[in-house]
């Protein structure tokens, strides 16, 4: 990896913890152990923030203890900073792999704010919002009150958007602006508005108010078998950074 692309990933790791806040979080060596009720993975998982990032079997030991005393399953996100024992001792230890992501990034140099009346931005998330995204997920992202929990922690700039169609929302995304970086995430479009371009809409107008807030570039993770917004980020600018996968133990 290119020393430029190191520090960008490290840049992108650390910021992801302010953007999308856990309700509680501890610190273990070079690590952060993130707990939220287990909405969302990287809000419930162990991340490093440090490249060599290691993990000794007293603080696997512990890591598992403590996630399972909050009634989750131990996770455990491998991405670029961890050391190669730590990852062997963690498949070792039989984590097997919930997702894979990719972590990608783009320039935001010539992008413009937008000008599109449907497109609303808040800087704080409404209920209108929080219920419109909650709709749109599966499983426990659902929970109205867990997703309100994560998103009213977050202490920077941010953009609640919402794209209206006749005044009914049926699209969402959020961004978070932190020293010249934004990251972009919950692009989620209603089923029966979908293939119209809102969801590109919505990443457009948080890439533009992004740029607006002073950031260089936007960054947002994305599973790797999700071909349909891979190709809409492509089209975007967005590049490949780097790759990382979330591992549990049952």
């Amino acid at each position: 990896m290119k020393t430029e692309d190191s520090a960008l990933v490290l840049g992108c790791e650390r910021r992801i913890i302010n953007a999308w806040p856990a309700l509680s979080t501890l610190i273990v060596g070079d690590w952060v152990l993130r707990f939220a009720n287990g909405y969302s993975g990287r809000a419930n998982a162990a991340t490093p923030l440090v490249y060599g990032a290691e993990l000794d079997a007293d603080m696997l030991d512990l890591i598992e203890e403590l996630y399972r005393a909050d009634g989750l399953v131990p996770s455990i996100r491998l991405t670029p900073l961890v050391s190669e024992t730590t990852r062997a001792a963690v498949l070792e230890r039989g984590y097997r792999v919930k997702d894979k992501s990719f972590g990608q990034i783009a320039p935001l140099a010539d992008v413009a704010p937008s000008e599109e009346a449907e497109l609303q931005i808040e800087a704080r998330p409404s209920l209108e919002w929080l219920t419109g995204v909650a709709a749109l997920q599966s499983g426990n992202k659902t929970h109205v009150a867990n997703l309100a929990a994560i998103v009213e922690k977050v202490r920077l700039p941010a953009a609640f958007a919402t794209w209206l169609v006749e005044g009914e929302a049926v699209a969402f995304g959020m961004g978070v602006a932190e020293r010249g970086m934004a990251e972009i995430g919950l692009i989620c479009v209603d089923p029966d508005h979908r293939g119209h371009g809102y969801g590109r809409r919505i990443v457009q107008g948080l890439m533009g108010w992004a740029g607006a807030m002073g950031c260089a570039d936007a960054f947002l993770q994305v599973e790797q078998g999700n071909a349909v917004a891979i190709n809409l980020y492509g089209s975007l600018g967005f590049r490949q950074l780097y790759q990382y996968e979330t591992r549990i133990l049952d």
